[in-house]
């Protein structure tokens, strides 16, 4: 399988010229605080046997995506890396893309929305402007915790630029332990998932008073493929941020327990192939190779 979100960061580079990376990253953290590298992910990988990794941005800074493409260059276990660009200055935008398209492994980008004091980020006229250009160059946009401020933007998103593809993290973070907040997160979701030009991960599915088993997690697994179908959802394991929740090994088995109620066809294309196809990944599914 591939694995469609990874992080890195190195703690070592937490300051530089003053400014302070992955701000929301602190000691509260406990076994997070600390650096994750390419040859502890690699390592990871091989144990669960996962063949390759998209790496997602965790940071809204133009450093970490070219520590990211860096890391690409040295490992052909990087498919692919999901960037960050100023969305909301297109001028630099357009510089950026400029830059980071000349290396091959750049196949979108992120802004942490949920980190952003502007409730209607995606809404603004500068946003929307870079967008176009993302989507100008067949590059996709990741939207990470969308629920509760983001969710209804990246619906108005999805249904007004149909030329870009929009991938959903983390489901949109679901709010399963809370009923009545599930209803506005499911309206929502499935509104999404009604246009075609939309994908979701099956990923950062450690929720707040919610066990993480499959079957705590299958009404979940169950909207999700209502609403997408398992053509446009992906295995994500959100490491290391999961490994506040579970090692990866069992991030992974829950996830692999759910897909495992698919056919095999359908198997495949939430294991690998809607993650190649969506990010343009230079990859043979294994059904095919």
């Amino acid at each position: 399988m591939i694995d469609s979100h990874l992080h890195l960061w190195t703690l070592d580079t937490f300051v530089t010229g003053g400014v302070r990376h992955y701000p929301w990253l602190g000691p509260q953290h406990g076994a997070l605080f600390r650096s994750f590298g390419e040859d502890e992910a690699r390592e990871t990988l091989d144990a669960a046997g996962v063949r390759g990794a998209v790496l997602v941005q965790a940071d809204d800074t133009v450093d970490d995506t070219g520590s990211m493409l860096a890391v690409a260059a040295r490992n052909s276990w990087v498919l692919g890396v999901v960037g960050w660009i100023s969305l909301d200055a297109p001028a630099e935008a357009e510089e950026q893309l400029h830059r980071f398209t000349a290396h091959p492994a750049f196949k979108g980008v992120r802004h942490l929305v949920h980190d952003d004091p502007r409730g209607d980020f995606l809404d603004l006229p500068a946003v929307r402007e870079s967008l176009a250009l993302v989507a100008r160059r067949g590059l996709t946009f990741d939207i990470p915790d969308a629920f509760p401020r983001h969710l209804g933007s990246a619906v108005r998103l999805a249904r007004e630029m149909p030329e870009l593809t929009v991938v959903l993290d983390h489901l949109g973070k679901p709010p399963l332990a809370d009923p009545e907040l599930m209803d506005s997160w499911s309206a929502d979701f499935r509104a999404l998932g009604r246009e075609p030009n939309s994908v979701a991960k099956l990923s950062g599915l450690h929720l707040p008073g919610v066990e993480y088993t499959p079957d705590a997690l299958r009404p979940l697994f169950e909207s999700a493929l209502e609403a997408f179908g398992p053509e446009r959802l992906m295995i994500g394991c959100d490491w290391p941020v999961s490994t506040l929740g579970t090692p990866y090994g069992r991030t992974l088995d829950v996830l692999l327990e759910l897909v495992s109620t698919l056919s095999p066809s359908e198997q495949d294309l939430v294991l690998e192939e809607t993650a190649i196809r969506t990010y343009g990944l230079a990859v043979t599914p294994i059904a095919e190779g």
